[in-house]
């Protein structure tokens, strides 16, 4: 599924310049996405515009977030160390940051590595037609090594 997010978000750059489900289904089983997993994406991004449709965006006081025992699992040390360094930068507000958790949650696989919630965080901004600036661009900007070819 992680590959099919990472076609989307390369190849538009903005929520409302992505086609309709049908035409986006089609366009990635001709790339050579397995159905199944297409599936999973167009599921998975309907939770992504919810979640953005219905959070507003804003800075907030800080605070700190005490995951539970269940989010420790799913994410793991380094993947809560990442959203602490993104919201300490700055460019990570609470609201967001609920919505990355929200997705991850979402996923349904396991446990998160790293260079998946890199890409939730990606989805995220991409939903809410933001740009990360550069610096955290780069930190976000998952290497080809860790990608499928299609």
């Amino acid at each position: 599924m992680f590959d099919v997010l990472v076609y989307v978000y390369e190849n538009y750059w903005r929520p409302d310049a992505c086609p309709d489900h049908g035409q986006l289904s089609r366009k990635l089983s001709a790339v050579g996405f397995e159905s199944e997993e297409i599936e999973d994406a167009l599921t998975w991004l309907d939770g992504l515009t919810q979640g953005a449709q219905a959070a507003p965006i804003e800075q907030s006081a800080r605070g700190m977030r005490v995951y539970t025992d269940a989010e420790r699992e799913l994410l793991g040390e380094d993947s809560i160390g990442f959203l602490g360094f993104l919201e300490s930068a700055g460019v990570l507000p609470a609201s967001m940051r609920e919505i990355v958790l929200d997705r991850a949650k979402a996923v349904g696989e396991g446990s998160i590595d790293l260079e998946d919630l890199k890409v939730i965080v990606l989805m995220v901004f991409w939903s809410l037609g933001e740009e990360p600036d550069a610096l955290i661009l780069d930190e976000l900007s998952v290497g080809a090594e860790h990608r499928q070819m299609h």
